[in-house]
């Protein structure tokens, strides 16, 4: 399964793609757009096909087939797929190189260099593109540099934004750009995406993945590699004994597995299904209606939880928690005190 840019089709997401085409009909195209929406719903795969329509249309747009598809065989769209298209610049977290391993958030000096490239003549469509995946990742610094570039573009020039969580975005870059939010995937979609690039999978299995996604395939598949059914199972078995003595052994062999240095992604995936799972939980509360379960482990411990402690009381714990993964993605900490100590954060609200 290839990534965003050498990806052909865009399924699900056909209203925003017609809004940027009436948008380039309209000639009246604003040079910098802000996709939005949940992970793994198609920003990234609608930012690249802007790109590359644009970038192999240089005489402009009659006759195009009704949607940014170019053929697959086009120069272009092989030059996008091989990062090596003179004219499509990406911003991205790079790499530390005293460390030598991945930045943890894109710093102001790649901002500053990307946008005096930017600034270059083009070499082919006349037209310039930066894709920033994703803005989330900026720090201030890097926010105020690309601020900047928003205030004073060059001609020509397009910027795509991709963000996971505008909230977070300065208000200044915000209203500097035209917001194209893209909406989640309804389940019955996700489902048969997965029927395509999981056929192993059973019908039930894709149920239960796309409840978890929440509308969004590259979540879902993400989730299947990672193991993650048989995560929110354990994670599930442990939160049955929350409050009824989890145990400090229990919880110090779950950290252990999940946040030593061979877990891989198992860290990441557990932590995002504990939060995802407790916000369920916050939600279920606040509407008196408790959904479905996704798993069999899973029926009756939302109920029980509730009867514990106010809703205000798991309110505090998600946002601890959220806070609390956020600092170790940032920060590097030390992953395995860090579930370690949710988990014991957990057992004494219950």
């Amino acid at each position: 399964m290839g990534g965003p840019r050498d990806t052909a089709c865009l399924v699900g997401q056909e209203p925003t793609e017609q809004r940027l085409l009436r948008s380039l009909q309209s000639g009246r195209l604003p040079h910098a757009w802000l996709m939005t929406g949940k992970p793994g719903i198609g920003k990234a795969t609608l930012a690249y096909r802007m790109a590359r329509f644009l970038l192999a249309r240089p005489d402009g747009y009659s006759g195009f087939g009704g949607d940014l598809s170019i053929d697959p065989e086009d120069s272009v769209f092989r030059q996008v797929a091989a990062r090596a298209h003179p004219d499509l610049l990406v911003l991205e977290r790079g790499v530390n190189e005293r460390s030598g391993k991945p930045r943890s958030e894109i710093v102001v000096e790649e901002v500053r260099k990307i946008g005096e490239r930017l600034r270059h003549t083009a070499f082919g469509s006349g037209w310039r593109l930066l894709i920033v995946d994703s803005a989330d990742e900026m720090n201030r610094s890097a926010a105020n540099a690309l601020l900047k570039l928003l205030e004073e573009p060059p001609p020509q020039a397009l910027l795509l934004l991709i963000s996971h969580a505008p909230g977070r975005l300065l208000p200044t870059i915000r209203s500097r750009c035209c917001s194209l939010p893209l909406a989640p995937l309804p389940d019955r979609l996700v489902i048969a995406l997965m029927a395509e690039q999981l056929p192993d999978l059973t019908d039930e299995e894709r149920r239960r993945l796309a409840v978890l996604a929440e509308g969004s395939i590259g979540k879902a598949v993400a989730l299947y590699e990672a193991g993650g059914l048989q995560l929110y199972r354990r994670i599930l078995a442990v939160l049955n004994r929350a409050g009824q003595g989890m145990g400090v052994t229990e919880a110090h062999r779950l950290a252990e597995e999940l946040g030593g240095a061979k877990a891989g992604d198992s860290f990441k995936t557990a932590f995002a299904l504990l939060n995802w799972w407790l916000a369920r939980v916050i939600s279920a509360g606040a509407r008196g209606q408790l959904p479905p379960p996704v798993v069999e482990e899973e029926a009756g411990l939302a109920r029980r939880l509730l009867a514990r402690r106010a809703l205000a009381d798991w309110v505090g714990l998600w946002e601890k928690l959220s806070a609390l993964a956020e600092c170790c993605e940032r920060m590097n900490l030390d992953r395995k005190q860090a579930l370690l100590s949710a988990l014991i954060d957990l057992d004494v609200t219950a």
